[in-house]
């Protein structure tokens, strides 16, 4: 007689969180993203539902990069000198639907771009373009501290997720965002108690779960992968054991970290024997992707548009749409 499946059936689910407001919901966007909402764990359709598929959010800096390998700049090399050309192209070539912007201008060992600087060009962006935005700070507490508020305010109703707050600063982000209506991104460097912890004090100043994404902060292909996703595993587990404190969704940050590693930028000449380093690339930020999605990522922040492609198939087929 053939075996019959084993079917395991969750108690909690991830909660659903939505990026974007239409002009029904007071905002300018065409669209909403809406992620999370599964009580299975990734792609397992048997054993559960998941409303919303998994979603790619591309990387738009708002400087020219000047640390990018050669490759990863190459499909954006025309307009890295201009964010909102760049942003542009990323909606109209690549079919973008959403964006992710950081904003590394800021940082004081950058350009030190001022706050109202910062809001002016999101104000700008917001108004070309009707996608659903990711906005994030320059990594610099104390000045994300001056700059972030300001951009909340210039993007007041639009429902943006807004990054990142962390554990000795959050209260800042997060009163900015319950203000203006955003979402925000709750980072927590590959640890599961400071992941809750942090989720807990956000949502003691009221912004609740629904509007709160977790950057469990990953690594790349070989570059502390395994650690990272067993993590996130542990993570997406007490999310459907129900657990309310760890049942955001997941954002990672994939193409910061797989275009910095080795095997991804290392040339030819170096490594005869690893191949094409165009290719190579590619394939690092397409195979970490993929491992992040059997981990339970939401929304992967990528750059090269031929990694988005490979990672949109597998999305596809493994989703069934």
């Amino acid at each position: 007689m053939p075996s019959e499946l084993a079917i395991e059936k969750s108690s909690g689910a991830v909660s659903c969180v939505s990026i974007g407001a239409t002009a029904q919901e007071g905002g300018t966007r065409s669209s909403v993203i809406k992620v999370g909402g599964q009580n299975a764990l990734p792609f397992l359709r048997h054993e559960g539902t998941a409303p919303f598929k998994p979603c790619i959010s591309y990387e738009v800096w708002d400087i020219t990069p000047t640390d990018w390998p050669e490759e990863a700049l190459r499909p954006f090399k025309d307009v890295a000198g201009d964010p909102l050309e760049w942003a542009q192209k990323c909606v109209d070539t690549y079919k973008a639907e959403s964006l992710c912007v950081r904003l590394l201008g800021a940082h004081p060992d950058s350009q030190n771009k001022t706050p109202e600087q910062e809001a002016k060009f999101i104000a700008a962006l917001l108004k070309r373009l009707k996608v659903p935005l990711i906005i994030t700070g320059c990594g610099d507490d104390q000045k994300d501290n001056l700059v972030m508020p300001l951009c909340s305010e210039a993007a007041k109703g639009e429902r943006c997720l807004l990054g990142s707050c962390v554990q000795d600063n959050y209260k800042t982000l997060v009163a900015a965002a319950s203000a203006d209506g955003h979402n925000v991104i709750a980072e927590s460097p590959i640890d599961i108690n400071i992941a809750k912890q942090l989720n807990i004090l956000i949502s003691d100043m009221g912004l609740g779960v629904e509007r709160i994404v977790i950057n469990p902060t990953i690594g790349a292909l070989g570059y502390g992968l395994e650690y990272a996703y067993s993590i996130m595993e542990r993570a997406r587990l007490a999310a459907l054991a129900g657990d309310k404190m760890m049942s955001a969704p997941f954002i990672c940050f994939v193409s910061q970290e797989t275009w910095r590693a080795k095997e991804a930028k290392a040339g030819t000449d170096e490594f005869p024997s690893w191949g094409d380093e165009s290719r190579r690339g590619i394939l690092w930020e397409a195979i970490t992707s993929a491992a992040l999605l059997q981990a339970g990522a939401d929304i992967l922040v990528m750059r090269h548009p031929s990694a988005v492609k490979e990672v949109s198939s597998y999305i596809a087929a493994l989703s069934g749409r």
